[in-house]
């Protein structure tokens, strides 16, 4: 059993980099994928703990990209997964995730003063204390609900961090196609994160987008998720057989801040990914 796609604190997972490796091997997981958002600090500390634990690591990272369906309104969040499975990332792919880091403060520090605006006792300081190396909404979502001032992390993305709620600010991010180009030229392969987030209810679209980032380099589309039925399973397979695409897959941990997804089951046991499904995209990667 394998797990390729897993988050750790230093981007909105809750596990330190130790604390997922040991719970991988306490449940004999044979691989694991640590793709923390728009960062590969987890992963590297996580290098040497792995090797030490004899669990093999996949070096990975998601990507948030932004789909222009429509010039007059605000582009759809798209989430690009990168594997690189032969060899570390370019040295360039590192510098440019660095000046998104940059992008993603600058954010953080609007959202900070939109919320104080808002009247909330809340600090840049404070959230980046929660966040480690890359701090996010979910990190606001936290601090206000560790302040009291929401009941649930649903709700403080319901009020207020979502893109339609009352405090969301944007923040630059690449185009679907600079980011597949960047994770390609870096190396990697380029996968389509849980799909059913993007046109929920509308296949359609979901084709036609897949069909336009095969020809912007996507090379793979995350099948197996915890958020997709047996049903979005079958329709994913039919995309990667139609498009010959490469299946991903993995949980989405992220520890305490998705408490219903287990690590290497999914949510109440909905999945279980088998080590051919590395050895393929390995063997996918060396014939590249």
């Amino acid at each position: 059993m394998i797990d390729l796609h897993t988050h750790t604190y230093e981007s909105d997972g809750t596990s330190s980099p130790q604390e997922l490796i040991e719970a991988a091997v306490a449940i004999r997981l044979e691989a694991l994928g640590i793709c923390d958002h728009d960062t590969f600090a987890g992963y590297d500390a996580a290098v040497p703990l792995a090797a030490s634990a004899g669990l093999e690591l996949v070096c990975g990272i998601e990507l948030s990209t932004k789909l222009n369906v429509d010039p007059q309104r605000k582009g759809r969040s798209v989430h690009i997964l990168g594997y690189f499975l032969d060899a570390p990332p370019a040295r360039e792919f590192r510098y440019w995730l660095a000046r998104l880091q940059r992008s993603r403060r600058d954010r953080n520090r609007r959202l900070a003063l939109r919320l104080q605006a808002l009247g909330m006792d809340v600090t840049l300081a404070e959230v980046e204390r929660l966040g480690h190396s890359l701090a996010g909404r979910p990190h606001f979502a936290r601090l206000l609900l560790d302040k009291g001032y929401v009941e649930t992390l649903q709700e403080a993305f319901d009020r207020y961090l979502a893109e339609d709620a009352e405090a969301y600010v944007e923040r630059e991010e690449p185009s679907v196609a600079e980011g597949i180009g960047r994770i390609v030229k870096a190396g990697g392969l380029a996968s389509l994160a849980h799909p059913v987030r993007l046109f929920p209810g509308d296949p359609q679209a979901l084709d036609k987008v897949v069909a336009g980032q095969c020809d912007m380099g996507l090379r793979g589309i995350e099948v197996y998720h915890s958020d997709h039925s047996p049903r979005d399973v079958e329709f994913y397979l039919t995309l990667a057989r139609r498009y010959g695409l490469a299946i991903t897959g993995g949980t989405d941990f992220h520890g305490a801040n998705k408490p219903a997804i287990r690590l290497g089951t999914g949510i109440g046991g909905n999945i279980r990914i088998e080590r051919e499904l590395l050895d393929n995209l390995r063997a996918l990667a060396i014939r590249r």
